[in-house]
C-alpha cells in the first residue's frame, strides 16, 4: 500500500528537477498527477513515466492558465487533495539590488510569488471541497537568510512564499488544510547546473557553507514533499 493511494496531486514546475523526482516519487505511493510546467516535451516525458498521470502545459504567471489546470486534474480524477507549487526561476541577471533590472525584478516576482499565490486561490478551493488536503508550497533557505550570491528578485519571491504560507497555514488550519513551505538549500538541479556553468565561482560560494560539501539532490528534497503530502 503506497503513502499516497488514491489521493490527486497536482505538480507545478514537474517537467525537470526536483518537481520531476516529486512526480516519480509520488507515483510510486500509489497518487493520480497533473504533470504541470510551461516544458511541453520534458513534461509529457515525465507523465508517461508515472503509472497515472497527464500533462497539462500551464504558465503559473497567467491566472487563467492556473484555473483550467485545476478545472482540467479535477473534471480527470473527480476532486484534489495535494498542491505542490514547485515552479519557480532563477534567471541569470537576477544579481545585487544595485544592478537588477526592473523588468527582471517583475518576471521573478510574477512567477515564483505570483505564481503560488494563484495557484493556491485556485487550488485551495478543491481542496475544500474534498474536505481538507496539503498544500506544499517551495521557498527557499534565502527566505530566512541572506544569499551567498546576491540575487535580489528570487531572494524577495520566496521571502514572499514562506510569509504567505504562514498565513494560509493559520487562515485554513481549522478546514482542514495544511500548508507548509518548503525552503531546500542549493540543490541538483538543471537551472542551478546551468547558472554554475556559467559561473563557476558561485558554486564555491555555496558549497564552503555545507555542512555535507555538497548540494542536495532533487530525489531528498522530493521525500521531503511526499511527508508533507502524506
Amino acid at each position: 500500500m503506497g503513502r499516497l493511494d488514491g489521493k490527486v496531486c497536482v505538480i507545478t514546475g514537474a517537467a525537470a528537477g526536483i518537481g520531476r523526482e516529486a512526480a516519480l516519487l509520488f507515483s510510486e505511493e500509489g497518487a493520480r498527477l497533473c504533470i504541470a510546467d510551461v516544458s511541453e516535451e520534458e513534461g509529457r516525458k515525465t507523465a508517461a513515466e508515472c503509472a497515472d498521470a497527464f500533462f497539462f502545459e500551464s504558465d503559473v504567471s497567467n491566472e487563467d492558465s492556473v484555473a483550467e489546470m485545476y478545472r482540467a486534474t479535477a473534471e480527470r480524477y473527480g476532486g484534489i487533495d495535494v498542491l505542490y507549487n514547485n515552479a519557480g526561476i532563477m534567471p541569470a541577471g537576477d544579481e545585487s539590488v544595485l544592478v537588477t533590472p526592473r523588468e527582471m525584478w517583475q518576471l521573478v516576482l510574477d512567477v515564483n510569488a505570483a505564481g503560488v499565490y494563484l495557484c493556491c486561490k485556485h487550488g485551495i478551493p478543491h481542496l475544500l471541497e474534498r474536505g481538507g488536503g496539503s498544500v506544499i508550497n517551495v521557498a527557499s533557505f534565502v527566505a530566512l537568510m541572506g544569499s551567498a550570491t546576491s540575487q535580489i528578485a528570487y531572494t524577495a519571491s520566496k521571502g514572499a512564499v514562506l510569509a504567505m504560507s504562514r498565513e494560509m497555514g493559520v487562515e485554513l488550519a481549522r478546514q482542514g488544510v495544511r500548508v507548509n513551505a518548503l525552503c531546500p538549500g542549493p540543490v541538483e538541479t538543471p537551472l542551478l547546473t546551468r547558472l554554475f556553468e556559467e559561473d563557476p565561482d558561485a558554486r564555491a560560494r555555496r558549497e564552503v557553507h555545507l555542512p555535507l560539501g555538497r548540494l542536495a539532490r532533487a530525489r531528498e528534497i522530493a521525500q521531503a514533499a511526499l511527508f508533507l503530502a502524506s
